[in-house]
């Protein structure tokens, strides 16, 4: 099914998708080297298979073993006992990152990081100073190795979905180009679950409309699945079709603010979790303010002793930063739960949907003295606790 959109029409881009092989246990190997080509594990402490927490990075030797990134670490030391387990060293990282990032830079001003490991390049307009787009992507891939001897993946494509996709492909020391011309012939032989936003919940509903691959999703009837899936369908359709028009951002915009805190012994204990809840909406609401930010939706992260984890969103009328309001909010989504029957392991408050805290929340409301007035009540909290700490103000108390 042709698109119709026509993506030959399009003028063509050079989006670049770098992404570090394992990127803290290579690290830890590159300081180490008798830990090369052995099962490297860093994360938490195993304590013997004991250990609470999980898994950050592991080498690819150790993912022989079934180990993998967010997995308990007491679970990775029952698959692999004999395994190298380290301490996370966010020193030693971010030094390498910083390195990485300013080779990036060096290619193109571009540069959109994802996170402290990867990161987007927009060289359109910057490749011709270092040959065609693939030997760019070649210089890029040898500066960073002979820079932090460090091996990356990468993947050049007209947009970013397929870029992050073709990086993927041929880890570790990848480097896979996709045209605009072969860009569907990439793309749709591949499993429909490659697309962004595309979970093994989404997978399972799309295969009951027989629908396995990326072309499937592509030539299925776009009315039809946005009348099942809604706009992500219409969305995921879009991708499917090669047509991701989004932008290499360079801004660093801050998307979200939150805090986690993993108790100790997993807890049933309902005051213990509401105290934690309003700790964790507090940090978020003092780091709003300092941001000078405010947001519309409040999310409950919420894992149970069993590792199955939940989120729960809502999006608010009013943007807000006030700990009652968060905190109110989070509860509620809590008691959507069974609590009874549930022992909590980790706890998570997250607000989204940000904008500047001098703006209405549209161009016809203006910011009321109701909320001027709590905003300044805030704020006078707020010097108490730079002034006195954490603990001078006990909220449940209060």
């Amino acid at each position: 099914m042709p698109c119709p959109y026509g993506i030959e029409d399009m003028k063509e881009k050079f989006i670049v998708h770098v992404d570090m092989d394992a990127f803290f246990a290579s690290c830890e190997e590159r300081d180490n080297p008798s830990f090369r080509g052995k099962p490297v594990i860093v994360g938490a402490d195993p304590d013997g298979g004991k250990g609470r927490g999980v898994v950050s990075a592991c080498s690819y030797a150790a993912r022989k073993f079934g180990i993998h990134s967010a997995m308990p670490i007491s679970i990775a030391y029952r698959k692999c006992p004999g395994g190298i387990f380290l301490p996370v060293d966010m020193r030693k990282y971010s030094r390498a990152s910083q390195e990485i990032f300013e080779i990036l830079e060096s290619f193109t001003p571009d540069v959109e990081p994802i996170s402290i490991d990867e990161a987007f390049l927009d060289i359109t307009g910057s490749f011709h100073l270092f040959g065609t787009p693939l030997e760019t992507c070649r210089k890029i891939k040898a500066a960073i190795t002979a820079k932090t001897n460090l091996v990356s993946s990468v993947g050049l494509a007209p947009n970013k979905m397929t870029a992050k996709i073709a990086s993927d492909i041929d880890k570790p020391d990848g480097l896979v180009v996709v045209t605009k011309e072969s860009l569907l012939d990439f793309l749709h032989p591949l499993p429909v679950g490659k697309l962004w936003g595309v979970g093994e919940k989404t997978q399972g509903a799309l295969k009951n409309f027989s629908i396995r691959t990326i072309g499937d999703l592509a030539a299925y009837d776009l009315e039809k699945l946005s009348d099942v899936f809604g706009e992500n369908g219409r969305h995921a359709w879009h991708l499917a079709n090669g047509i991701d028009p989004r932008e290499v951002e360079t801004e660093d915009v801050t998307k979200s603010i939150s805090n986690e805190y993993t108790f100790d012994e997993d807890t049933s204990n309902i005051d213990k979790i509401k105290d934690t809840l309003m700790f964790l909406g507090e940090k978020v609401s003092r780091r709003l303010r300092k941001a000078a930010l405010k947001g519309r939706t409040v999310t409950l992260k919420i894992r149970f002793s069993d590792f199955k984890t939940y989120t729960r969103s809502i999006t608010l009328s009013q943007a807000t930063n006030f700990a009652d309001i968060i905190y109110a909010e989070v509860i509620n989504k809590m008691m959507s739960f069974d609590m009874d029957r549930k022992r909590v392991r980790l706890l998570g408050v997250r607000v989204s949907n940000l904008l500047d805290i001098s703006l209405p929340d549209s161009l016809f409301d203006g910011i009321s003295p109701a909320a001027v007035k709590k905003e300044n009540l805030y704020k006078a909290l707020d010097r108490i606790l730079d002034k006195f700490g954490e603990g001078a103000i006990n909220r449940r108390n209060a």
